[in-house]
């Protein structure tokens, strides 16, 4: 588990109060929450929807069904994996046909290019948020919600509702994935 920064500390903090204070029915603390959350949850949503009018729709569903719960979230510091978490299953509802759908081919190791060792990350994150749409759903879902929304392997699984150790295997299929369609377009530009 990593160590929180004085930052981290804080934001949680404000975060197991707004829990609380939404527990208790305050209605300036249901605005508040919403207006610290809704461009993360909808961000991770306009990724993973495909369209805007397909994010918009789930965020919506995705917001009364918080508000609606928030009263059974009996630890406030798992409000982030709790709130992303809601909003996949919401999106994994709409998406169910889709989502069901086979992935690529089973990736041989011998056909995975190996990776530079010392690429600037930056760089990298670019080129990964460029490429992400070519990847199938589960894929760009697991690399969104590590990389782009920075949950942590725990966090993501819970999200997820899957041992770490398939997240940590979601991971390495849905970098290999992401490394061919890089590749295949002829690396970063």
């Amino acid at each position: 588990m990593t160590e929180l920064t004085p930052p981290d500390i804080r934001a949680q903090k404000e975060d197991e109060l707004l829990v609380v204070r939404c527990q208790l029915g305050e209605r300036p603390a249901f605005d508040q929450l919403i207006e610290r959350w809704h461009e993360p949850v909808a961000k991770y949503l306009r990724r993973l929807a495909g369209t805007e009018e397909a994010a918009e729709e789930v965020a919506q569903d995705a917001w009364l069904r918080i508000l609606r719960g928030i009263g059974r979230l009996r630890d406030g510091r798992k409000l982030r994996p709790w709130l992303f978490g809601i909003a996949r299953r919401a999106l994994m509802d709409r998406l169910r046909e889709q989502y069901a759908l086979p992935t690529l081919t089973e990736v041989e190791m011998a056909d995975i290019p190996a990776e530079p060792a010392n690429a600037d990350l930056e760089d990298e994150l670019r080129t990964m948020e460029r490429h992400l749409g070519e990847l199938p759903a589960v894929e760009r879902e697991v690399l969104t919600l590590f990389y782009l929304r920075e949950l942590s392997l725990n966090d993501v699984a819970e999200v997820l509702g899957v041992p770490v150790g398939t997240v940590k295997s979601r991971l390495f299929r849905a970098r290999q994935l992401l490394r061919r369609a890089i590749d295949s377009h002829g690396g970063c530009t």
